[in-house]
């Protein structure tokens, strides 16, 4: 079998970490508030208005968030990738400010959704930055539209339910950000109200999804960067390497003394990965 590199962000060329800092995948840092400078917009598709908003020039990027949450939480990675391509920020389907339907939520759906944003922009092509959902979501893009999918910077993702710790969602950290979500939910959404349903439905689309095969995934043929922090709440190490030794020429690469969300606790980190993999074309 191939063996996979996993690269691990050493600190030995780093000054040593004070205890705090030591101990950052155990905070969560507050989400970022929206970039200066997006030109935000609505689109109609797919018998949902969807919210997507653009800055900067070069070629193309897609940010994409995770479960529950909406684009703002990745406004760090937005502004480092700003300086070098155009980039697309989108509140997924029912999330953030985007409206949902009926239909049951599931990634395919999302995915359609990116792609018709994408025509609906003139965009063929686009390299994906995802965050759990919005990494399963890029995953899902280069199974099911090859053609539309560049490089993936796919950041806490699973492929399988299998993949997910039991009871992940007990752990502080993600608690505190399942209430932080309802909150930013009453905020931003259409349908201030509806929290609770919303929720029910993303949690029943998490029981079933994503349940990929081995063969699926060697379909992929984009170059893939499997990333996730060293103490991700809900999702385990031997399933993040099972991903990144499945994805033909995928790498992996594990982002230290942080969790499922890194790129709130050490930004500058995750930014130099993200920034290395993409590159500055």
């Amino acid at each position: 079998m191939r063996r996979t590199l996993i690269l691990v962000f050493l600190v030995l060329a780093m000054p040593l970490r004070t205890a705090m800092a030591a101990e950052r995948w155990e905070a969560l840092p507050p989400t970022p508030a929206p970039v200066p400078g997006l030109q935000t917009g609505h689109a109609e598709l797919n018998g949902i208005r969807l919210f997507y908003a653009e800055i900067g020039q070069g070629s193309p990027v897609v940010v994409l968030h995770g479960g529950l949450a909406n684009s703002d939480y990745l406004g760090n990675q937005v502004q480092a990738l700003a300086g070098h391509h155009r980039v697309v920020v989108v509140d997924s389907r029912g999330h953030g400010r985007s409206t949902r339907n009926g239909q049951p939520f599931g990634y395919n759906l999302m995915t359609d959704d990116v792609v018709a944003l994408l025509d609906r922009l003139n965009i063929q092509k686009a390299d994906i930055v995802g965050w759990s959902d919005g990494a399963i979501i890029g995953l899902d893009m280069a199974m099911r539209h090859p053609d539309r999918v560049g490089r993936i910077f796919a950041f806490g993702a699973n492929t399988q339910t299998s993949g997910l710790k039991d009871g992940f969602d007990k752990n502080p950290v993600f608690a505190a950000y399942m209430m932080r979500a309802r909150q930013e939910y009453a905020h931003l959404s259409p349908t201030p109200d509806q929290y609770d349903a919303f929720q029910e439905q993303i949690g029943k689309m998490w029981e079933d999804q994503p349940n990929w095969t081995d063969a699926e995934l060697r379909t992929i043929r984009s170059p893939v960067l499997v990333v996730d922090g060293d103490h991700d709440e809900g999702i385990k190490r031997e399933h993040t390497e099972y991903i990144a030794a499945t994805i033909p020429g995928a790498r992996l690469l594990i982002l230290p003394n942080v969790s499922h969300f890194a790129f709130l606790q050490d930004p500058g980190l995750f930014n130099a990965a993200l920034l290395d993999f993409l590159g500055d074309k």
